[in-house]
């Protein structure tokens, strides 16, 4: 399974329809997330992308991992306050969303989602 671009309509019915509730954030998805905020201009997240795109295959069916275009989705940016990119949204099935700013190893992107994700 490769990443998955997501539109802002596709997001409101993946991840969370942020239309029905500004104050609460609910999760609809049937499995943990990752959303990588990027844009097609910015080196890091050019880095970021081919390490996404393995640990999707690495963790299917386990984990979700969306991709953001900020260019393109300016709402869904401004939503989740995305100031520089990459930013990567974990979203667990339970718990507080967390946040990561700037590009990750694969070694420490896999360890991040085991922990915060699949919480082993």
């Amino acid at each position: 399974m490769a990443t998955i671009h997501l539109t802002n309509e596709q997001f409101k019915a993946r991840v969370a329809d942020y239309t029905s509730s500004h104050t609460e954030f609910k999760f609809l998805g049937s499995r943990p997330a990752l959303i990588d905020f990027y844009a097609e201009w910015c080196g890091p997240c050019k880095m970021l992308s081919p390490v996404l795109e393995e640990l999707s295959e690495e963790f299917a069916g386990k984990v979700d991992i969306y991709k953001i275009n900020v260019d393109e989705e300016e709402e869904l940016s401004s939503l989740f306050g995305i100031r520089s990119i990459p930013t990567l949204i974990f979203v667990p099935m339970d718990g507080k969303l967390q946040r990561s700013q700037g590009a990750m190893g694969k070694a420490q992107l896999r360890e991040a989602i085991e922990s915060i994700l699949l919480k082993q």
